[in-house]
């Protein structure tokens, strides 16, 4: 069963940790989902999202973090078990307690460092490979927060994970890195590279009409690759990043309109998920499919409407 899952985007702030953290939530409270989430991010952005932050740092302290598991596999060649640095009873939601987290620290920064200055690049690989190759077997679905831009680790992830998962902001910036990310993928074909599961739109303003004309952009360009469920730019999601100490149900902290498009586009990713699992596709086909024509990107996002669209 492939069910790993990296979710990136060459560019920051489009919204990737609240996409993992809502999935997560979304699929472990309504379609009892038991969910493995993975930061892998030296900004701990979704393990902040997922418990407090003194329960945060005290793990951090205790060197129980996913780093921490990588250093000593990697670097140390000590066997270990990933089981032992999992935290379980994550989330402040109470109807989604089957969520487990690999938590972040900052000095995953340096950790890339010591594997890039000591040659440790396929000895990482192997062991994300070995990882990913048990927790397959332990969860419905593996969710692995990658941190933006090309680090050894988000290459890791890129090359061993069944799938990616791209959110994309309504701006020519965001979409701009989707391009960064297919020529990525055609490089070194025969190394592998994860299957693509579309384009999720995010943080999209009702109420602008650049972000509107983006939308249709996208998806007139990428055809069925974009989610049709678009996540919109609110309130409730912007405090949903926020953990609160008190558990609260699912539709206390993703109310009306939210909890309905988050419902929806579970829904869509399950029956992505479902029909990929019938079928293979090569490195190249994987990496056309996002291509993006930077030029008419520019002359569409320059003009008073779209195209075709």
């Amino acid at each position: 069963m492939r069910n790993s899952i990296t979710v990136m985007n060459a560019k920051g702030g489009v919204g990737k940790s609240t996409l993992v953290l809502t999935l997560a939530e979304t699929l472990a409270a309504h379609h009892d989902k038991k969910i493995l989430v993975i930061d892998s991010d030296a900004h701990a952005s979704i393990s902040s999202m997922l418990m407090s932050l003194n329960w945060l740092a005290t793990i951090q302290g205790e060197n129980r973090t996913f780093v921490d598991y990588l250093i000593a596999v990697v670097l140390k060649g000590a066997p270990s078990s990933w089981r032992t640095f999992v935290i379980s009873g994550v989330s402040d939601v109470d109807d989604a307690r089957s969520i487990d987290l690999l938590l972040g620290g900052g000095h995953l920064t340096l950790f890339e460092r010591e594997v890039s200055k000591g040659g440790h690049e396929s000895a990482l690989r192997l062991a994300i490979r070995a990882f990913l190759a048990e927790a397959r077997h332990a969860y419905d679905l593996i969710l692995i927060d990658s941190a933006p831009g090309l680090s050894v680790l988000t290459e890791c992830w890129l090359r061993e994970a069944d799938f990616c998962l791209s959110p994309a902001k309504p701006d020519y910036l965001s979409t701009h890195a989707l391009q960064f990310l297919q020529q990525f993928g055609r490089r070194d074909a025969e190394m592998g590279f994860s299957e693509s599961l579309g384009v999720v739109i995010s943080m999209k303003d009702a109420y602008s009409a650049e972000d509107e004309q983006f939308d249709r952009w996208l998806r007139h360009h990428l055809k069925d690759r974009c989610f049709e469920q678009t996540i919109p730019r609110a309130a409730a999601l912007q405090t949903a990043a926020y953990f609160s100490v008190r558990r609260r149900s699912f539709w206390a902290k993703y109310p009306g309109q939210t909890g309905r498009v988050l419902r929806q586009l579970a829904i869509e990713l399950l029956n992505r998920l479902a029909a990929a699992q019938t079928h293979s596709s090569s490195p190249t086909q994987i990496a056309t499919e996002y291509r993006v024509d930077q030029l008419a990107l520019a002359e569409a996002t320059s003009a008073p409407k779209v195209e075709g669209g």
